[in-house]
């Protein structure tokens, strides 16, 4: 039976810090037990195995307790306490949760990353840059959260510091918001397009060599027909 409804497509693009084998950016997808998707990425501090070690860390205690059904501002706030007791504050690792909620109808952004997010409705581009801190700076770390309604024509846009970053060394450093508003104002790109482009144009600003790892994962609502399947594509590249 086919039907017209709303429905979320998510995508990622990510690569790693030039001349790195390793990434410190982790990603996961994790079902909620009510209905509905969480996306966690973490960044761990610094780059290669040690930061890997860290965000795998993070992501395994949050998705755990968000497959348990703890909530997702919960479920960071013990991630970090995980941390800071396992590192006793020396280490820290940023954090973004974006959980689709089929329950409450409504998408749920758990942030600790001075990172901003982006949320985008038509033309209208708004920027989440609210004061936040990474994980495993104290036993007190609380996440900024944002909670918004499932709407179609909305886009949000999640990134790891990697992308704040890119073009610092050579002076000109992204502008995100208006890279985002350059991709969107005249055209609807698909959410794997934005993403790719996003990355693409952060690369690019580092010469081709990236200066960290970058994770970009943006999250669009759609209305169409289609049916009641739920799909996903996965593209990991292997260098023989």
């Amino acid at each position: 039976m086919y039907t017209y409804r709303m429905e979320i497509q998510i995508a990622v693009a990510k690569i790693n810090k030039y001349a790195v084998s390793e990434s410190g950016d982790t990603l996961e997808v994790v079902e909620r037990p009510t209905g509905g998707l969480s996306v966690v990425l973490a960044d761990g501090q610094t780059s290669g195995r040690g930061a890997k070690a860290v965000s795998q860390l993070v992501v395994r205690k949050v998705i755990g307790l968000l497959a348990d059904g703890v909530r997702d501002g919960a479920a960071a706030r013990a991630a970090s306490d995980t941390l800071f007791a396992d590192k006793t504050g020396k280490v820290t690792c940023t954090l973004n949760i974006a959980s689709v909620d089929l329950h409450s109808k409504t998408i749920v952004l758990t942030r600790n990353n001075p990172a901003p997010l982006f949320i985008c409705r038509g033309e209208q581009i708004d920027a989440h840059n609210e004061d936040s801190v990474s994980l495993g700076t104290s036993r007190n770390v609380r996440p900024v959260i944002t909670e918004i309604g499932v709407e179609s024509g909305l886009t949000i846009v999640i990134f790891s510091d990697g992308i704040s970053h890119a073009g610092e060394r050579r002076g000109q450093p992204m502008n995100v918001g208006e890279t985002i508003r350059s991709l969107i104002e005249d055209q609807d790109p698909a959410p794997q397009q934005l993403a790719d482009a996003l990355l693409a144009h952060a690369v690019s600003l580092d010469d081709n060599r990236p200066a960290d790892d970058i994770s970009v994962v943006v999250l669009k609502v759609s209305s169409r027909a289609g049916d009641e399947v739920r799909r996903m594509t996965v593209r990991l590249p292997i260098n023989g």
